[in-house]
């Protein structure tokens, strides 16, 4: 069951939630309205979500100096995975059709990635990713999100 703040009355968190807890995520940065996690998505590395930290699931349930918080750091980790990891493109998005907690997917793309041009929940398109992401990449993408300034 989850619990949905319609209206921002303060910290509403729902222990039900995946994303009220990181379960054992990377958290790479860390404020008071959101964080930056990054994901384990094999053939998606550099793969990031920025997370409200408080249980509401529309950006419309935010103030709007909220919403336009949360989105600066969207822009930021794009920004950072841009100039990190140099992807052919970069997908935003905020679905939260599973999961009703504002959260926002920031996903670096490739074009021999096994989806693209598709969406990375489509069926995949190829057998296998040809993404070349070095370990020295990663580490410098982690160290430039923890030191993220939106």
């Amino acid at each position: 069951m989850f619990i949905i703040c319609r209206k921002h009355k303060g910290t509403v968190m729902d222990v039900g939630c995946a994303l009220c807890n990181d379960q054992g995520d990377l958290v790479v940065w860390r404020e008071d309205l959101c964080r930056v996690i990054m994901v384990d998505e094999p053939g998606y590395p550099g793969f990031c979500r920025v997370i409200l930290n408080r249980h509401a699931a529309e950006m419309t349930d935010l103030s709007v100096a909220e919403r336009d918080r949360i989105m600066h750091v969207v822009f930021a980790v794009e920004g950072v995975l841009r100039e990190t990891l140099n992807p052919d493109k970069i997908n935003l998005a905020s679905l939260g059709n599973m999961v009703p907690h504002v959260h926002w997917h920031v996903i670096p793309r490739w074009l021999t990635d096994r989806h693209f041009p598709n969406p990375i929940w489509a069926a995949p398109r190829h057998a296998e990713s040809m993404v070349k992401v070095s370990p020295d990449m990663l580490e410098s993408l982690k160290q430039r999100l923890s030191q993220l300034a939106p």
